[in-house]
């Protein structure tokens, strides 16, 4: 039977040669699941538990990991992007010359299986822990928002690291939009159309009318996408991280965060499995909130258009949704904002 595939792959080669004139690339092949014999194998290289916070954009996932990292064994770095972002790391192996390579039977040392997830895991790993290490830390994460992929970020990360766990943080789907755009003003002017540079302008030289509900920061496409993009974050996120991770998936929300960030932490460091104890860490907590580099960064750099707004606050559209955008969120993400205790 080997003799009779081998003249069938043969065969297959020269047709593909004869008609193509080269050899046609095969397609590559999904990352599989490491093994549970492999996790254990790359644990003895690289223990540190391993963790990774997702939330979509502007939901609070910066904030989070500044106060993740005030316990003296948790590193949370940010936007690594690995699963959340292309490229993502998996490129690395995604050429098909290389993962022939990492294939080949011939290559006793990946003992006859695609070497690709193991690589990948290594050099994620090593990349988390040798950040971790320089701060002295035992337990490592990474935050990098995951609008972009939503539940593809879930399976994207589950892949590599099944055994790690997942944080998910939520915030008001009106909140965030508000957020976006003002980030959009101040931090992207060059994707701006002229309609949003006029609204951005007019807010600049006079935002009382968008606060007295008189007009809108959103164009109404604008923020029918805008609401669109966060019910798929957090529908598709929740759901795979809930069916990826089971226990070891924790989610909260930026509210509450907000209003108890100490009982909020505990519950996080508890999902982590670390220590809770330390007298020094609710004093940890209280410094940190009362930072804000964010917002210290923007209103240096248009003071114009943030003079009057209160970064990181909860409820913020309540001042700046007009009736229509009421409406036009409601429509679309009203299911998902009740589903999460939101009015």
């Amino acid at each position: 039977m080997n003799l009779i595939k081998k003249i069938l792959q043969r065969a297959t080669l020269a047709y593909q040669a004869f008609w193509y004139g080269k050899l046609r690339e095969a397609p590559v092949e999904e990352l599989r699941t490491l093994t549970p014999d492999e996790l254990e194998e790359v644990k003895t290289f690289f223990p540190m538990p391993k963790y990774f916070v997702f939330g979509h954009a502007r939901s609070g996932t910066t904030l989070l990991a500044r106060l993740l990292r005030v316990h003296h064994e948790v590193h949370c770095n940010w936007q690594s992007h690995f699963f959340t972002k292309s490229p993502f790391l998996e490129t690395l192996v995604a050429s098909p010359e290389v993962r022939r390579w990492l294939s080949q039977p011939s290559n006793r040392w990946n003992r006859g299986l695609d070497f690709s997830p193991v690589a990948i895991r290594a050099m994620g790993d090593f990349m988390l822990e040798r950040d971790a290490r320089r701060e002295e830390k035992s337990v490592v994460g990474d935050k990098s928002p995951n609008s972009l992929g939503n539940g593809e970020a879930v399976r994207r990360v589950a892949r590599v690291y099944p055994d790690g766990k997942l944080m998910y943080i939520v915030r008001d789907g009106r909140d965030t939009a508000i957020s976006h755009r003002f980030q959009a003003f101040i931090d992207f002017p060059e994707y701006l159309s002229p309609e949003d540079i006029a609204i951005r302008d007019a807010f600049a030289a006079d935002p009382a009318p968008f606060y007295q509900g008189e007009r809108s920061i959103f164009t109404p496409n604008g923020l029918r996408k805008a609401a669109e993009k966060w019910v798929a974050n957090v529908q598709e996120t929740h759901a795979l991280g809930q069916e990826f991770y089971g226990e070891a998936y924790f989610c909260l929300r930026y509210e509450d965060l907000l209003a108890q960030p100490y009982t909020e932490l505990k519950r996080a460091w508890q999902f982590l499995d670390v220590e809770t104890s330390s007298p020094t860490l609710k004093e940890g907590v209280r410094a940190q909130m009362n930072r804000n580099p964010d917002a210290v960064w923007q209103k240096e750099t248009a003071s114009d258009l943030v003079a009057n707004l209160e970064k990181g606050k909860s409820g913020s559209w309540r001042e700046l949704f007009t009736e229509r955008d009421q409406q036009i969120f409601d429509t679309i993400a009203g299911s998902t904002l009740r589903a999460w205790d939101y009015e």
